[in-house]
């Protein structure tokens, strides 16, 4: 699961991490007591940033023809200008794709004195098993970037889990980032802090980018996130009701929250054969070899390792939504799974949803005798594939290619 940056910023002020005065605002009458509390703490500008889960947002577009999702306002008026020309509008990035996200939210901050920027992130490294945080002096670029011009300006440093992160390895990550003085005890802290958030979370990435040296009010410097980007392990959100409650449905596909309703994993594609599959491993080889042989999946569709009649079912239903949709393939490898169920909710989707549309299926493994023998004896016309590849092939000649 995704947050916004302010819902980010909340998590990470929660676990020693300093952040800037920042207010979310949901309309104009909010994006006004917002500056103007900003403004009246002291602050000289007030950042109006556009709260959508993707990136670039500075560099975006709006499809009005306004420029930036990101913009620094001297006054309270031209905040309020700003925040008009952002929210309720639809900001397309480079990670949005062509359709953008609409703005439903904005986010006020005190403007900082900024004297230096910095890359900081923890993931899970899944090859050596521990977490890792990565650092680098390159702050406000795309780590991807930095990796494939200057890697040798990205700093790694595994962590024990047994353990956490020790005292030592956040001074030599400050120490890496060349932090200095009051800016090295700072980040000392600032790492400590991020860290424990991606721990405390249970979340996948914890992303600051950029990690600011600014100078403080009281002349020293001091180490602040100035932007945060938080992914969180679904599996373990129901350890964390808070965060669970920040869930933003406005920022997910309609047919994926239909999906989860039912505990099947669904991501929406742009291909016209749709893949119903049992799996994960075996979804993304699905997805391949209908690739492989001329075709474009439509869909990442898991129904998982115990699917039931109502799950096929209710697979069919969104998979039926996608207008795109020419074809299906139903791609099933028995273990846990008993063929004989799944064979069973596909005769009861076809004949719910009245399909009319070719519809290939290749079974096999446990039970799966049975599971044949209820497909061949219900009536439905349906191609049956022999093997993997035999049903890709089918289905991709059934819809005509990848036209």
């Amino acid at each position: 699961m995704n947050i916004h940056e302010y819902q980010a910023k909340q998590l990470l002020a929660q676990n020693g991490v300093a952040v800037p005065l920042e207010i979310p605002a949901r309309n104009l009458e909010e994006t006004r007591a917002a500056a103007e509390k900003i403004f009246s703490s002291g602050s000289a500008r007030v950042v109006v940033k556009s709260q959508i889960h993707a990136g670039g947002r500075g560099k975006g577009m709006f499809t009005s023809g306004f420029q930036g999702g990101v913009k620094t306002a001297a006054t309270v008026d031209e905040a309020v200008s700003l925040g008009g020309k952002m929210l309720g509008n639809v900001l397309i990035t480079r990670q949005t794709g062509p359709d953008g996200r609409r703005v439903q939210t904005l986010l006020l901050a005190s403007g900082a004195k900024i004297k230096k920027e910095f890359y900081l992130a923890v993931l899970l490294d899944r090859a050596a098993g521990r977490p890792l945080v990565m650092a680098s002096t390159e702050g406000g670029m795309d780590i991807e970037e930095v990796a494939a011009r200057t890697p040798e300006k990205i700093f790694k440093e595994w962590i024990d889990p047994a353990v956490g992160i020790m005292p030592f390895q956040a001074r030599k990550i400050a120490a890496a980032l060349e932090l200095k003085g009051d800016a090295f005890n700072a980040g000392v802290k600032f790492v400590t802090g991020v860290f424990r958030t991606w721990w405390e979370c249970d979340a996948f990435l914890v992303e600051i980018n950029p990690m600011c040296v600014v100078e403080a009010p009281e002349g020293k410097e001091a180490v602040v996130a100035l932007d945060a980007k938080i992914s969180l392990d679904d599996n373990a959100l129901y350890r964390h009701a808070d965060i669970q409650a920040m869930r933003d449905l406005n920022e997910e596909a309609p047919l994926e929250i239909e999906a989860s309703k039912f505990n099947l994993n669904y991501i929406k594609l742009d291909g016209n054969i749709a893949c119903l599959v049992n799996g994960a491993g075996l979804a993304m080889a699905t997805m391949d070899i209908i690739q492989h042989y001329g075709g474009m999946p439509a869909n990442f569709l898991d129904v998982g390792g115990g699917a039931s009649q109502e799950q096929v079912t209710a697979a069919f239903k969104i998979i039926l939504q996608d207008p795109h949709v020419k074809g299906i393939l139903v791609n099933i490898f028995g273990g846990i799974m008993d063929c004989n169920i799944i064979a069973t909710g596909i005769v009861a989707a076809v004949q719910e949803t009245h399909l009319n549309i070719p519809l290939v299926v290749r079974l096999e493994g446990n039970n799966v005798a049975a599971g044949k023998k209820t497909l061949a004896e219900s009536g439905l016309k349906l191609i049956t594939g022999d093997s993997m590849s035999d049903a890709a092939q089918k289905v991709v000649k059934a819809v005509g290619g990848n036209q």
